[in-house]
């Protein structure tokens, strides 16, 4: 049993390392840290493989994206939310007090929205309401 999962998860690497190689975006590294913390939170260390490399694929504002949203966001002036624990990716948002915005086409991110947390504008996950991304 042990070995198969060495097995697997190391197809799983290879097959993501040439994902990551094709990646245009600088979203893949945020899209693969987001994506291996959301893998382990559910399987554990292949989990965090998996999700590493799905991740990767989905992830978040690119590199040369993120400073034009930033402006964008300080623009539509949206109330900073006041969160009491670590902002980090990965952290869940409570369920009530945060309102969430679409994020508009031009940037690229589907299935996400922002919200502004601590005055720091992030990508949130709505269906679970978990930091996917901390837009600097």
């Amino acid at each position: 049993m042990r070995t198969m999962m060495i097995i697997a998860t190391s197809a799983l690497m290879i097959a993501g390392a040439g994902g990551l190689a094709q990646a245009q975006t600088g979203g893949a590294a945020a899209g693969a840290t987001t994506g291996a913390v959301g893998g382990a939170i559910v399987g554990g260390p292949v989990g965090a493989v998996v999700g590493g490399i799905g991740g990767a694929i989905v992830g978040g504002l690119a590199d040369d994206t993120r400073p034009r949203f930033r402006e964008y966001v300080v623009r539509e002036g949206r109330p900073s939310y006041s969160y009491r624990e670590d902002l980090r990716v990965g952290a869940e948002l409570p369920e009530s007090g945060v309102q969430y915005y679409e994020v508009p086409a031009e940037y690229g991110v589907r299935d996400y929205r922002y919200t502004v947390v601590n005055n720091r504008p992030v990508l949130v996950d709505p269906r679970t309401r978990r930091v996917v991304q901390i837009v600097e």
